[in-house]
């Protein structure tokens, strides 16, 4: 029973690969020793291509058809030419199939914000994220590179190093690309050709091709998003003074209908009113209004010390027709509030230009 066995074993293959996991990228034809017989019918379906190893070498590789596994450049032959090996070929070969099909809605995004300078804003970050296929272009290259001898490689074990390569290229594109903020989002289809292109080296080494790559998203941080819809609202607001009577309006509107007296008519009218007056102070961006002129000054107002008394206060004005009829003199003495006791009117710098208009005293005997 066991050398029937062994010879139904021995019946021409049929080598053949269905995939519906929809992730497998390679997948090793399962053979007992890794056994191909003589004259094996192979099959390569559209979207599929067959890796031929014999002995550790790559032999040769597949496109969709059928093949008969018999000619005598393949160095494969049965167990039953090699009696004296105890039915065991010392020839092992191993068939890989490639799924050739592209790889799609694989995503991408940067874990980091990105630092670029801006032609409007200056330094600023921004993210961005969108989606990327692949497919196996080269399937010789692909398994030398990447597979070797793993029996089923799958689109997670590549993905993770597609995605550093194109986060790291797309940065430096985006860096040195001059595009503002603003216009990237009209031109997202250009930054993945760009990056697709930039990036086609270092994946063709790999055996692979990115059919497609594409910018979904280009975000900015959340505090300059804020501020830039504060901006489109004040744009879309326009004319202040208009909107400010429309708002007032809206106001006595609601306060009339809902209080229905003439006094919740008169408190919308007001906060219309004194709405309207703080807004028309506002710029079209939200100034402050302009700060009021300073208080005038503080005239000061004079004591006169004569004959062991005082007299007063006077006002500078009074103190001037004193000089000059002759009740005031420099020498008399003045105090006002705030200075340091009592001083000769010609001392004081605000009383000395009343003395200027009139003569100094003549010289003694003169």
């Amino acid at each position: 029973m066991a050398f029937f066995d062994f010879l139904s074993g021995q019946f021409i293959d049929v080598i053949h690969w269905t995939d519906d996991t929809r992730d497998t990228m390679v997948w090793r034809f399962e053979r007992q020793g890794h056994e191909i017989k003589y004259g094996a019918k192979l099959t390569v379906r559209e979207g599929q291509a067959a890796v031929f190893v014999h002995e550790g070498q790559l032999a040769d590789v597949f496109t969709p058809g059928l093949y008969m596994l018999e000619t005598n450049n393949m160095p494969v032959m049965t167990s039953l030419q090699h009696w004296d090996h105890g039915f065991k070929s010392p020839f092992k070969s191993e068939i890989y199939f490639v799924n050739t099909t592209r790889f799609s809605d694989l995503k991408w995004g940067t874990k980091n914000p990105i630092i670029l300078r801006d032609p409007e804003f200056g330094p600023t970050r921004v993210r961005a994220f969108g989606t990327y296929t692949v497919r196996v272009g080269d399937p010789a290259r692909f398994m030398a590179e990447i597979v070797g001898t793993d029996g089923e490689f799958t689109m997670d074990e590549i993905s993770s190093q597609i995605r550093n390569i194109i986060v790291q290229e797309f940065s430096r594109v985006l860096a040195t690309s001059g595009i503002a903020v603003l216009d990237m989002a009209g031109n997202t289809a250009d930054l993945g050709r760009l990056v697709a292109e930039k990036i086609s080296g270092t994946i063709t080494g790999y055996g692979l091709e990115i059919p497609e790559l594409y910018v979904e998203n280009i975000s900015l941080p959340a505090a300059v998003e804020a501020a830039l819809d504060k901006r489109t609202s004040m744009g879309v607001v326009g004319d202040l003074n208009r909107y400010t009577q429309f708002q007032a309006a809206e106001a006595l509107g609601a306060a009339g209908g809902a209080a229905g007296s003439a006094m919740a008519t008169g408190m919308g009218a007001g906060l219309g009113m004194a709405m309207a007056g703080q807004m028309a102070q506002v710029g079209p961006w939200g100034a402050r209004p302009a700060a009021p002129p300073p208080p005038p000054p503080v005239e000061h107002v004079w004591h006169i010390a004569e004959n062991g008394g005082t007299k007063g206060p006077f006002s500078k004005a009074s103190l001037g027709r004193m000089a000059s009829d002759g009740n005031l003199t420099r020498d008399t003495h003045v105090w006002t509030q705030g200075q340091d006791g009592w001083k000769r009117a010609e001392d004081v710098a605000e009383l000395a230009q009343l003395f200027t208009v009139l003569p100094p005293p003549p010289p003694p005997g003169v």
